[in-house]
């Protein structure tokens, strides 16, 4: 089975990472009742964390950890699409050369947070602003659109228009999971 490449944001790696692993978590309340009893109570749950190991190998290879590094310094979130996982909306939260930088070689950690869209917990919303600078009213008129046809993905509408893919899930914010679109349906592209 050939997996799609991972991508974040305007990164694309070359080969997948090789260690995968993802953390759930769920917050907990006890609370004690008469007679030696409790109840739990679930405060819901919170971010996935997402991380991985890998190397990138061949000529050129810590010139490719240094492109992902400056992705790393980007201060906002983007879609991160895994291979194997729900595509997703997140933080680079940790990057890691795990050896000495040589240029043929670059071993490397990362770990990546889940954004929790409208959680309603009073963390920072990080809003964008449309390139145009208006008020909205020029981007409609100037929308563009495309029917999805049968191999059609997202990602392959973002390079065909020249838009980048976290603009695309931006402009269409009804569809839940990226990975998933259907013959048929209207995508906004521009």
């Amino acid at each position: 089975m050939i997996l799609s490449p991972m991508r974040f944001k305007n990164f694309v790696w070359p080969h997948n990472p090789r260690v995968y692993s993802i953390a759930f978590e769920r917050k907990l309340a006890a609370h004690k009742i008469p007679f030696g009893r409790h109840v739990i109570q679930s405060l819901g749950q919170t971010r996935r964390v997402l991380r991985g190991e890998g190397e990138f190998v061949g000529q050129g290879a810590y010139d490719t950890f240094k492109k992902l590094a400056s992705v790393f310094y980007e201060e906002t979130p983007g879609v991160l699409v895994h291979p194997v996982w729900m595509t997703t909306t997140a933080w680079f939260a940790a990057l890691e050369l795990r050896q000495r930088p040589r240029r043929d070689y670059a071993a490397y950690s990362f770990e990546f947070w889940e954004v929790v869209e409208g959680a309603g917990d009073g963390k920072l919303a990080v809003r964008s602003v449309p390139a145009s600078g208006g008020d909205g009213e020029e981007d409609s008129r100037t929308a563009r659109w495309h029917t999805v046809a049968r191999g059609d993905t997202l990602w392959a509408l973002s390079r065909r228009y020249g838009t980048e893919l976290d603009r695309i899930i931006q402009l269409n914010p009804g569809i839940r999971n990226p990975n998933l679109i259907y013959p048929g349906q209207k995508v906004r592209v521009k």
